[in-house]
């Protein structure tokens, strides 16, 4: 059971985090091409303003579960480091169960805001709904739910490997 749920979310954040870099491809050609229009065309495009924003939102929202995944995200390195092998397990259930709580509230108010939002468009882009936009913070937090899990189950702690 342990292994299928690691491969489920082995899969599921490489699929968020998959999305993430296509966000950062996408923003950064939207700047390249904002770039060519204003500086050498001479005929600003604005509407790339916004989706430059827009997809850094989703990009940050989507590459969150790779955070959580390495033991990045939240991080109590010192009180980690200090403490006796038993405590350390009860730190990683205290640290996991807070974030699941945030992650929880995050997709509850994120659907909620969300759903309040697509009344409203995109300035610049007046046929998209802020919908759209508003839908990364519930998104990148269910991708997170395996990744926090998964950190629990199978620990990885990166950044105590890498730090000096």
């Amino acid at each position: 059971m342990k292994t299928l749920f690691l491969s489920f979310e082995r899969w599921t954040t490489a699929i968020a985090m998959a999305g993430a870099c296509a966000m950062l491809a996408v923003s950064a050609s939207l700047g390249m091409f904002q770039i060519l229009m204003r500086f050498v065309l001479e005929q600003p495009a604005e509407w790339t303003e916004v989706l430059i924003r827009f997809s850094l939102i989703w990009m940050v929202f989507l590459a969150i579960p790779m955070a959580f995944r390495q033991g990045a995200m939240v991080s109590v390195d010192v009180l980690y480091r200090w403490s006796p092998p038993g405590l350390r397990r009860m730190l990683d259930w205290a640290v996991s169960l807070a974030a699941l709580t945030l992650i929880g509230v995050l997709i509850w108010w994120g659907f909620d805001y969300a759903a309040r939002g697509s009344v409203q468009t995109m300035a610049g882009l007046e046929s998209i709904s802020m919908f759209w936009a508003y839908l990364a913070v519930p998104v990148g937090a269910l991708f997170s739910i395996p990744g926090i899990i998964g950190n629990l189950i199978d620990p990885k702690r990166l950044e105590l490997e890498t730090a000096q």
